[in-house]
């Protein structure tokens, strides 16, 4: 029923939740897994967001390229430093939710992946590039007014996915 397997990380604490569902589902259907993490281009003009800003010692850092008011990381050394190190610590991540699923009596197949853009675009992007037949991701649980400033990537996702969507309330202790 489901080959193809879309795990979906942005590196936080809660993604552990979402990695024993993915490893769970990947053996029940002997499915091969595609650890993908979204550097978004959007917010990387500010420095290092999502899992960046909350990782300690990640030893990334980089300088605010300057915002020409698309909302994208323009050209230049400090935007280049930032993209480099965004996409680094992208593969980082991806390396290391691979690895957890791999810590199994069965473990999966999986592959690895790091884009760039707006996060819930490039996940339906992928997922459709590569013949996904179900999502597994995360969700924060937001509520209200910072639902509603800061979006959900969950949501966008389920709602304009053509793949199923499963969705893991990840407790980041909040």
């Amino acid at each position: 029923m489901y080959q193809t397997i879309l795990y979906p990380t942005d590196g936080s604490e809660g993604s552990a939740a979402v990695a024993d569902h993915v490893r769970e589902l990947a053996a029940a259907f002997d499915a091969t897994v595609h650890v993908l993490h979204v550097v978004d281009a959007r917010s990387a003009n500010y420095g290092l967001s999502g899992a960046f800003l909350t990782k300690e010692g990640s030893g990334v850092r980089a300088d605010p390229a300057p915002d020409d008011g698309s909302g994208m990381v323009g050209e230049g050394t400090d935007a280049e430093a930032t993209r480099s190190a965004l996409v680094e610590r992208g593969e980082e991540i991806v390396e290391a939710a691979a690895a957890a699923l791999r810590d199994a009596e069965a473990p999966p197949e999986t592959l690895t992946a790091v884009e760039t853009g707006t996060p819930h675009s490039a996940i339906l992007e992928y997922a459709d590039e590569n013949d996904v037949d179900l999502v597994v991701m995360g969700t924060h649980g937001r509520t209200g007014v910072e639902r509603y400033l800061l979006g959900s990537v969950a949501e966008k996702v389920v709602r304009l996915s053509d793949a199923p969507v499963t969705t893991v309330r990840a407790d980041d202790g909040e």
